[in-house]
């Protein structure tokens, strides 16, 4: 009889978890609908981007975006779009989220709300040959360093320049706009800037795809944390997916995805709504 009772508790273990999962109902146009559907740019990695092999969507991002679904019992629809139109798709309803490393930033948080899932730290880098050349970031007062233009990356180094070049007499650091980190990367390897800035928690996954090619420049110059952004009144969206994601925490699956990725230090220990700033 025990080992009956035993049997049926473990058949019914994931139907609880499930059920946990799902206390916070998922808005009935999503559930009747049968999946969330997603804004996504993928040419971030590890968080987002396409198998070279396959041209499947991968990354931990994707990865994470499926399991919150399945933890709600639907799936995950990826609707890729430019960084400039997501949260505008986002607002007008084209789409129920953004999955795609976006910063919880106060100024976006009028637009959207954002329930926040890893941190994220604004690093500078260099070419590996170069590193004895900027042993810290004041090293770069007066260097051309690049950033994606549409992202608050800009905005970084010039509160950073403003602080430790201007501020003591240093010429400030010559910002150069580039179209996402990609091409900051190419632009740092062809010499044509000193350095370059992009989130932390992407450069372990680069430096083990290009080995000696980059190097750190000191610390993050800032800490902030990256949201699943969706509508400001989508309330019941919101607790869903923080509900799911707090079960991934919980069940240890999360912690198994950031390892998979090299982002265990970007790791958050607690969900979060609209907690970056």
């Amino acid at each position: 009889m025990l080992k009956k009772l035993a049997l049926a508790a473990t058949a019914l273990a994931p139907l609880v978890m499930g059920f946990a999962a799902q206390a916070a109902e998922l808005p009935s146009h999503i559930r009747s609908r049968g999946a969330i559907i997603a804004a996504v740019v993928p040419n971030y990695p590890p968080l987002e981007m396409r198998d070279p092999q396959t041209n499947a969507l991968t990354g931990f991002d994707i990865e994470l975006g499926e399991a919150i679904a399945a933890k709600l019992g639907v799936k995950m629809q990826w609707q890729e779009t430019s960084f400039d139109q997501m949260l505008a798709s986002v607002r007008t309803g084209r789409v129920d989220i953004i999955l795609s490393g976006m910063s919880d930033l106060k100024t976006r948080q009028d637009t959207a709300t954002f329930v926040d899932y890893l941190r994220s730290g604004s690093q500078f880098f260099t070419q590996a040959s170069r590193a004895g050349e900027f042993p810290t970031p004041e090293a770069l007062c007066g260097k051309r360093v690049g950033a994606s233009r549409r992202t608050a990356l800009p905005n970084d180094i010039k509160t950073y320049s403003d602080a430790n070049c201007v501020a003591k007499g240093r010429p400030a650091i010559e910002y150069v706009p580039t179209e996402g980190s990609a091409d900051a990367r190419t632009q740092l390897r062809q010499g044509r800037i000193d350095a370059a800035m992009q989130g932390g928690e992407t450069l372990p996954y680069i430096q083990g795809l290009e080995p000696n090619t980059y190097a750190l420049v000191g610390e993050p110059v800032r800490y902030t944390l990256m949201g699943i952004a969706t509508g400001k009144d989508e309330t019941g969206l919101q607790q869903a997916l923080a509900e799911a994601l707090k079960s991934l925490i919980a069940d240890g699956s999360y912690a198994k995805l950031a390892a998979k990725w090299q982002l265990t230090p970007s790791m958050i220990p607690e969900v979060q709504i609209n907690g970056g700033n």
